[in-house]
């Protein structure tokens, strides 16, 4: 048997880890952060993380830091933006700095799932 590939998903926002922890956890290992603090953290100490699920609005630091400071420490990693803050400008800066996808809230799980797996 084939072990799950292990996500990462950070959002400060209770419902949106639920939702997507139904949406993938059938397929995938999740491990879950509330903010770009805990997030960093867990990248240290989890191994094997191929994948991370990155709101931009959060406390503390925002996804956009957060997404500089894992490709600097982790650049094989994959990140996919998770954001009710869509608009264009956001999402270019976001592919400049390293990030594979954008996905804008509220999303499908059909949108979620075809993304993740692409990436996985």
């Amino acid at each position: 048997m084939t072990a799950k590939k292990r996500i990462l998903i950070c959002d400060d926002e209770e419902g949106i880890r639920e939702s997507l922890k139904l949406i993938l956890e059938n397929d995938y290992d999740l491990i879950f952060s509330c903010n770009g603090k805990e997030c960093l953290e867990k990248l240290e100490c989890e191994q094997d993380v191929k994948l991370v699920l990155l709101d931009i609005k959060m406390p503390k630091q925002n996804g956009l830091e957060i997404t500089q400071e894992i490709k600097r420490a982790c650049p094989d990693i994959k990140i996919i933006i998770v954001t009710g803050y869509a608009s264009p400008e956001i999402a270019q800066e976001a592919i400049c700095i390293g990030v594979n996808d954008y996905i804008p809230k509220p999303f499908a799980s059909k949108e979620i799932l075809r993304k993740v797996n692409n990436l996985c």
